[in-house]
């Protein structure tokens, strides 16, 4: 299939709504930073212009950005086609100002921009047009659902996992503007609000209930059965680490476990997922939730908590189905499902049972 990639340098607003923004952390606690672009406009905290030459050098300072060695509180630095961030164009602006471990820079761009940078970060724009959409319609509720929680911080999201991946415009394509457009202001809604549409890579067999995952219970995240996602190798995974590596990321995350002898699976909830896993130490046995078991050794180790375990000469074993949290859309489901013959709607509303798509605009 050919799909027509935009380069860098071509990063031209295509939103279909510019006045509704959105602020992205790109980097945090940075120690540099270089800007470049064509026609770099920069303006500092007062809104001023500031003659600075491209490429632009920026370090932190004590409570300050630091150029040249002149001073300031932020700069905001944009132009007619990207900003360049550390070599990777971004639409919109660059705003850098110091934060408490270095430097801060967010970029802020249109909301229908960003979806579309987004797309090939968190799934292909070779997938069927129908996955596409679903995933543009959960990303957009996902963000306009943190912009409002959020309305007063320096950002609206990270851009990692921690929230949704994005990575600026030079991935962007025809399929993903595609997706974006044709589902423009599209966002699920539950009782006439936006939701919080999680969603994650593959679920094994199972999506999760969200009270399992974060100890909050939503109606329409209450977990459904899906065995669409079992033909990814995402679906099925296999690691193994040494126990002394365990224990040092344990310790690390302020576990108190010394010499770490076993690793148990605890008992499972509902969906098929450990509550808690036991570690046997020489302080005795800790026991922990699935979920922090996850966070603590790294979510790419274990990427599930749906696994079992075996201990055997010093190395854990594990074997797990399914990536990620498990709560919401699986987007290699809904990748099947697409192919099956589903449309987005009936996609979002399989996985997000009891919600409705709306416009944006209309509830407001």
């Amino acid at each position: 299939m050919f799909v027509f990639f935009w380069s860098g340098a071509g990063c031209k607003s295509i939103a279909s709504n510019p006045r509704e923004s959105i602020r992205i952390a790109i980097i945090k606690n940075g120690t540099g930073v270089t800007i470049d672009g064509d026609g770099i406009l920069v303006t500092r905290e007062n809104d001023f212009a500031v003659p600075l030459a491209t490429p632009v050098t920026i370090k932190p300072g004590k409570d300050c950005i630091v150029v040249d060695g002149v001073n300031y509180r932020r700069l905001v630095f944009s132009a007619s086609s990207a900003v360049y961030v550390n070599g990777k164009p971004y639409r919109g602006v660059a705003e850098i100002s110091s934060a408490d471990k270095g430097l801060l820079v967010v970029n802020e761009l249109a909301l229908e921009d960003y979806l579309v940078g987004l797309i090939n970060c968190e799934i292909s724009s070779s997938w069927p047009i129908d996955a596409i959409k679903a995933q543009a319609v959960i990303a957009r509720s996902y963000a306009l659902n943190r912009k409002a929680i959020r309305k007063n911080a320096a950002y609206h999201l990270e851009s990692t996992v921690i929230d949704q991946v994005y990575d600026g415009c030079l991935i962007e394509d025809s399929r993903a503007h595609r997706g974006v457009s044709e589902t423009a202001g599209e966002v699920l809604t539950f009782n006439g609000s936006i939701i919080q549409a999680f969603y994650f890579s593959a679920c094994g067999g199972k999506t999760e209930a969200s009270e399992n995952v974060w100890g909050a219970a939503l109606p329409y995240l209450k977990g459904v059965d899906c065995q669409y996602c079992l033909t990814s190798t995402s679906s099925v995974w296999e690691q193994t680490l040494a126990l002394k590596d365990i224990e040092d990321r344990l310790r690390g995350a302020g576990y108190s476990v010394v010499g770490v002898t076993d690793i148990k699976a605890g008992t499972r909830n509902h969906r098929g997922r450990l509550k808690n896993v036991l570690i046997v130490s020489s302080r005795g046995e800790l026991s922990v939730t699935g979920e922090q078991f996850r966070r603590a050794v790294g979510y790419g180790v274990v990427k599930s908590t749906n696994f079992s375990v075996k201990v055997s000469r010093g190395e854990a074993s594990f074997s797990g189905l399914g990536n990620g949290h498990g709560v919401g859309l699986c987007q290699w489901g809904s990748k099947q499902r697409a192919q099956d013959g589903f449309n987005y709607e009936e996609i979002l509303s399989y996985y997000y049972p009891g919600t409705v798509i709306k416009q944006f605009s209309e509830i407001r």
